[in-house]
Formats: C-alpha cells, sequence, structure tokens
C-alpha cells in the first residue's frame, strides 16, 4: 500500500483582501478518497478503543500494517470500571479509552519507532482556520487524529453522547472535514467547537443513581483522586444534590440530568509522520499554536 505523499490532492481557493496568504490558499486536501476510505478504515477494534483504532488507521495511512490487537496493546486503552462502586466507576469513566500521549507513544511503540507524534491544543480557543491549517499539514505528508468532546454542538433533538472521541481525519473540504469511525463528513464549525472544550465529561444522572449503595463512600469520589479538579468541580457535592432532588421528588422543579466531572483528555489535534520526514521535524520545532 502507497504511503500517504504520493496521493494527498489539493485545491486552492481565491486569496481574499487582507487575509493570510498561506492559511487561504488551500480548502481541499485528502489523504484518501472518499471510496478508499470506505475500503481501508478501520471500525472500532474493542471496547473504548477509538483512539487505538485511529492509531491503526494512521500507521496504514503511513504505509505501516500492524495487528490491531498489537495496536491496542501499545495505546494501553483503559477501560470503563462499570461494576465498580460509584467512586471507582466515576475515575474510571474519566480515563477511560485513551488520551493523546498515549495514542502518540502507542504509535511509535506500535511502529518500532519509525513514527512520531505532535498534539497541537485547541483550548482555549486558538488563532487558526481549522480547514486550511489542516490542509496545509496533510499536503506536508502528515496524518491529522481529532480528540473531540462529542457532547458540544450536539445537534437538537439528539441525545447527549456519554464520551469523548478520537477519530482520524483523512481529508478536508470547502468548510467540511472527512473522518473515519465512523466514516462521516462534518461542518468545520461542529468539528472546531468539539476540538474547543474544557477538559470535563458528563455523565447521565442514571448512570451515578443506579450506582449508588448505602454504604457509599461519597467523599472517596474526591479525596481519593490526586487530581485536584475533582473538589472544584465539587463532584461530591453535585452527586448529593443529585440524591436531595431524588428524595424531594418535586416535580416542579427540573431534576440535573448530568454530572460534570473532570476529563483526562485534552481537545484538539494530533499530527503523525514518520520519524525521518521533513514534516516530522517542521512538526516537532512548531510552537503552540497562538491563542485567539
Amino acid at each position: 500500500m502507497e504511503a500517504i505523499g504520493s496521493e494527498a490532492k489539493a485545491e486552492a481557493a481565491p486569496d481574499g483582501p487582507g487575509r493570510d496568504a498561506e492559511e487561504a490558499e488551500i480548502h481541499t486536501a485528502m489523504l484518501w478518497s472518499i471510496q478508499e476510505a470506505v475500503q481501508r478504515q478501520t471500525l472500532q477494534i474493542g471496547v473504548s478503543a477509538c483512539g487505538a483504532t485511529a492509531v491503526v488507521d494512521v500507521l496504514q495511512a503511513l504505509g505501516i500494517t500492524v495487528n490491531p490487537e498489537t495496536v491496542n496493546h501499545c495505546v494501553r486503552t483503559s477501560l470503563r470500571m462499570n461494576e465498580a462502586p460509584l467512586p471507582d466507576y466515576l475515575h474510571s469513566r474519566s480515563n477511560a479509552g485513551a488520551t493523546h500521549p498515549q495514542l502518540i507513544s502507542g504509535a511509535e511503540q506500535a511502529s518500532g519507532g519509525h513514527v512520531v507524534g505532535r498534539f497541537f491544543g485547541l483550548y482555549p480557543r486558538r488563532r487558526i482556520k481549522l480547514v486550511p491549517w489542516l490542509a496545509r499539514w496533510i499536503l506536508r505528508g502528515a496524518v491529522p487524529v481529532a480528540t473531540m468532546n462529542m457532547q458540544r454542538a450536539v445537534p437538537d433533538g439528539e441525545e447527549i453522547p456519554d464520551a469523548w472521541h478520537h477519530q482520524l481525519i483523512f481529508g478536508v473540504g470547502p468548510s467540511a472535514i472527512f473522518m473515519t469511525n465512523p466514516l462521516d463528513v462534518v461542518s468545520e464549525d461542529e468539528v472546531h467547537e468539539r476540538l474547543c472544550s474544557e477538559s470535563v465529561l458528563l455523565i447521565r444522572r442514571e448512570d451515578v443513581l443506579k450506582r449508588l449503595t448505602p454504604d457509599a463512600h461519597l467523599s472517596q469520589i474526591s479525596d481519593q483522586h490526586p487530581d485536584l479538579r475533582w473538589k472544584t468541580l465539587n463532584v461530591e457535592g453535585q452527586v448529593r444534590q443529585m440524591i436531595s432532588e431524588e428524595e424531594q421528588n418535586d416535580e416542579d422543579h427540573p431534576k440535573t440530568t448530568h454530572l460534570v466531572i473532570p476529563a483526562a483528555y485534552s481537545s484538539g489535534v494530533t499530527f503523525f509522520a514518520l520519524r525521518d520526514s521533513d514534516v516530522a521535524q517542521e512538526l516537532l520545532s512548531s510552537p503552540d499554536l497562538p491563542l485567539l
């Protein structure tokens, strides 16, 4: 299978007055065509393994074939502790799956050191035009993976998803971004909002209440976790509020629908490249994106 350098394609757009020429020039770049993505994409390889799934496709796009189970082992995917007491369950939810450092180290290990990654955080909001920025890196030979809070930009009438998500970006077009797992084309604005999120996760009310037991030690939610954000967000207090709402059963007052907990993930884009390539050195030496 050919690596991406031979097939990335671009389309130029006119530069408008007062716009940065390099940012405005390229609006289309594809690692794969949609037909190629249908054939090449990897479907989710396991529970909470969207990150490892994305890494499998990253390596494939870079011309490296690795067994999905090997990739998942290298990424060290964490699982939800669904049968655990509430404090342990919540702690497991905050880091289920993988973070971008796990994707970077997993890709490097699974490729035998041939692939490197560079993460660009997009929260707080950065001074970029998302599609042109992605297009320029794709054309240089980099493969992007988005780490998104899917609980943002939820279409009207749809249920709030219960997790963050990593997805390979196999191309961009004018105001559109093409991704795998699932194969989808999403508007630039929607993707940008999901890429610009504080590191929090919403836990559904029913997922909290069904794990409450008479002997639950709610103080362990915050006291037994080294991340001070558990106390800053007053997660224990949020749980006690839900309990109070159940006890009062006041239909005139809406009940809290979700618990807000810290998330281990950071929203942004990780670009991967072959270690010996020029784009790898450019990625690794690039500064963080400027704040808006």
